[in-house]
């Protein structure tokens, strides 16, 4: 069943989703250095009432000609200085488990968390780019499953520092000598694990929504599980609504076996929005935007990059699609290949208009963009979506203005914000403090 409400975040990297954005007609490439880029951005994810902004972030220069820069600024400190300029919205704040200190990344959400009023989700991510390894010492990328085992490590003694106060900082106002001041002991958390020796206690108290919410993105058997035993929110890349019902079904068997309540995990995958005044429109700025003057080369580049046989109209078969768990690369863009072959009849002419950049892709009217988020959402296939705009700010601004309205008047999205923490706003229990330690 959904959820009362559709949730909706939206992915704010630098010039845009698609690796062409940075050349959009009338933008400067380098837009992504300006604060007022990112403010413009952002403001106008608040006018649609988005629940949060989300960055991605890869410690390591990508080098690509034909691509935009990514992942150049730091997410803590650009979510810094947006949340000090812009109320309501949520910041999805990456930060990686392979390449940080859990007390120092503990202690920075947590201030964030307080500065901006209970706005902070945290996504987990485990490093898989050996050119990140690089450019924090000489020891050479390790393998998944230590990364995993890490990375379950660093968030359960983040927690723990996060929870070492027995006391928050509210509602009422406390001074010293007052009876709540008095009674609050920050213990230490003691943790001597494979990984981290941490004696704790953090010196941040809960903030206001107790526990920041955590975000996770693996879709390997690993990353399953880390999401299961730890995410509020789970991003994926689903590109039919059968591989997504199976992959929900994973995600909350996992919760379960971690004694979690599946309920409380909110799924929301990749959407990549092409919105036109007609379908046909719609096409074309498709293949605009890949540089293809014709749907003919956009299917040609694409049989190409993924090894397929020429014929747009012949079915596809699931083998040409392998998915190799041990890889070195993400396994969600793979799976999500792969799964929708497996589950449907469908043809490489049919699978170019269904991916963009790994992501679902969804074009046409306002309307028919509109009703194809609404479906998934209705049929309680997912909880909401991660709106990946191609090209910042011009293809956000057109959702915002043309698609919320549409999902507004469906009674599926609201038009004002009403939860002052992102806790709330997706309808999640405020984490308990616990009694014992």
């Amino acid at each position: 069943m959904p959820q009362d409400r559709l949730f909706l975040n939206v992915g704010v990297n630098s010039t845009g989703y698609h690796r062409n954005s940075w050349s959009a007609p009338g933008q400067r490439w380098d837009r992504f250095l300006s604060t007022e880029h990112y403010l413009t951005v952002t403001e106008l994810a608040h006018r649609g009432t988005f629940d949060a902004i989300f960055l991605s972030d890869h410690p390591a220069l990508q080098r690509a000609e034909t691509s935009r820069p990514l992942h150049s600024l730091d997410p803590i400190v650009l979510f810094t200085a947006l949340t000090a300029r812009v109320p309501d919205i949520g910041v999805v704040i990456t930060a990686s488990s392979s390449y940080n200190s859990p007390y120092n990344l503990a202690r920075r959400l947590a201030s964030l968390d307080h500065l901006s009023g209970g706005r902070v989700i945290w996504n987990v991510v485990s490093s898989f780019n050996p050119d990140i390894a690089a450019n924090f010492g000489a020891e050479p990328l390790p393998d998944r499953a230590a990364r995993y085992r890490r990375a379950r490590e660093f968030v359960d003694v983040v927690k723990a520092l996060w929870g070492s106060w027995d006391h928050d900082a509210g509602p009422e106002p406390t001074v010293l000598g007052d009876p709540l001041w008095t009674d609050v002991s920050a213990r230490p958390v003691e943790h001597r694990g494979e990984f981290f020796t941490v004696r704790g206690p953090l010196n941040v108290p809960l903030g206001p929504q107790g526990y920041p919410l955590i975000a996770q993105a693996g879709a390997s058997d690993a990353g399953i599980d880390l999401a299961g035993e730890h995410a509020d929110l789970v991003y994926a890349a689903l590109l039919g609504p059968e591989p997504a019902r199976r992959f929900r079904a994973q995600v909350r068997e996992r919760a379960i076996a971690h004694g979690r309540d599946p309920d409380a995990v909110r799924l929301l995958p990749g959407l990549v929005p092409i919105v036109a005044d007609s379908t046909e429109a719609a096409l074309r700025a498709h293949e605009r935007l890949n540089g293809h003057p014709d749907e003919e080369s956009l299917l040609r580049e694409f049989a190409a990059a993924h090894g397929l046989p020429a014929d747009p109209d012949a079915v596809l078969t699931v083998d040409r699609f392998p998915v190799d768990p041990d890889r070195q690369q993400p396994v969600g863009f793979a799976r999500s290949l792969h799964d929708v072959v497996a589950t449907e009849r469908i043809t490489l002419r049919q699978l170019a208009r269904r991916v963009e950049g790994g992501h679902r892709l969804v074009l046409g009217t306002p309307a028919e963009v509109a009703e194809q988020i609404l479906d998934w959402w209705r049929a309680g296939v997912v909880d909401g979506f991660t709106v990946q705009p191609p090209s910042l700010p011009g293809d956000l601004r057109v959702f915002v203005d043309e698609v919320i309205p549409l999902l507004r008047a469906a009674g599926a999205f609201p038009s004002t914000y009403t939860e002052s923490t992102v806790r709330a706003r997706f309808g999640l229990p405020r984490v308990a403090v616990r009694a014992e330690r």
